[in-house]
Order: structure tokens, then C-alpha cells, then sequence
């Protein structure tokens, strides 16, 4: 077996594919910030994110006879070292952070991130533990907690102590 070393600039990055079939498929990026956009043809692109981007990463299908899939992925990519889960379209995966199917359910997981947006802040760079939470929540059918200002603020104090 060869033991390879690796160095920070061997960071692989986690490729989300995009496709636009309008009324039929549509996958978008809802945050997230993405180091690599290459556009393949008309109806899709592919998107790159370094590790420890996290990013969101919705994907909704419908037929003849309306929506078949609706789906919201809220994800950190991880390096290549870290283990991670699959998910659809995401290559090599990462750590899932929320994943909620259902219109009903995908339309409060985009309130909660509007209202991460709603307080200034980056959702991109909240708390990840936030996302666990409001997955957990949603999937057990409770209310979650809001994101706070004072939440946001203990999470970048514990980060800089790490």
C-alpha cells in the first residue's frame, strides 16, 4: 500500500451538479459560495466548494401530473480525508447537516434560512449545529428554535477558541 502525504493545497473539492429543465427538474444552490462554476451546456453546470464550505443545495422534479420530488440538502463539504454521506448529485458527498423532503417541509427549512438572512447573516456561515437542530425538529414535527444574533455569537466565540 503507497501512504500518500497530503498537503493543504490537495483539498479536493465537492462538485454539485445543476440542471435547469424548466417545469421539469430544477437544482440550484440556495447559499452557499462556490470557488469553481463551470456551465457544461444549456441545462447544466457544475458548482465547487472547497472543505468546510457548507452549502444548500435544493433539487425539485415534476411530471405531467405535478411535483414528484422536492428536496433540500443543507451540506459541509469535507476534505478528503473525512468520511461523509452520499447525497443525490453531490460528488464525493459530505456531512449532512439537514435533509427534509416535502414541499411543506422544504418551504420551512427556506423560512428558517430567510430568517438567518433576515438578521444579517451569512447562512452560509452560521452555526452548523443550527441546521442539525432545525432537521431534527422538523423531522420529529415540533417547533424549532429560531437562529439568533446571540446564538451566531457564541458559535464564532466557541469556533475561535478551537
Amino acid at each position: 500500500m503507497i501512504a500518500r502525504s497530503f498537503r493543504p493545497d490537495d483539498a479536493v473539492l465537492t462538485t454539485v451538479e445543476l440542471t435547469w429543465i424548466e417545469k421539469r427538474i430544477e437544482h440550484w444552490i440556495r447559499f452557499g459560495h462556490p470557488v469553481e462554476d463551470r456551465i457544461l451546456d444549456r441545462r447544466r453546470r457544475l458548482m465547487s466548494f472547497t472543505p468546510e464550505s457548507v452549502f444548500a443545495f435544493i433539487r425539485w422534479a415534476a411530471n405531467d401530473f405535478g411535483t414528484v420530488v422536492s428536496c433540500i440538502d443543507i451540506v459541509r463539504a469535507v476534505d478528503a480525508r473525512e468520511a461523509c454521506q452520499t447525497v443525490p448529485f453531490v460528488r464525493p458527498g459530505g456531512e449532512s447537516l439537514l435533509r427534509q423532503s416535502g414541499w411543506p417541509k422544504v418551504r420551512r427549512v427556506l423560512e428558517a434560512i430567510d430568517g438567518v438572512e433576515a438578521l444579517g447573516i451569512d447562512p452560509a456561515a452560521a452555526c452548523p449545529d443550527h441546521w442539525r437542530h432545525l432537521h431534527h425538529r422538523l423531522t420529529a414535527a415540533q417547533e424549532p428554535r429560531p437562529y439568533t444574533r446571540e446564538r451566531h455569537e457564541g458559535w464564532l466565540r466557541r469556533r475561535a477558541a478551537s
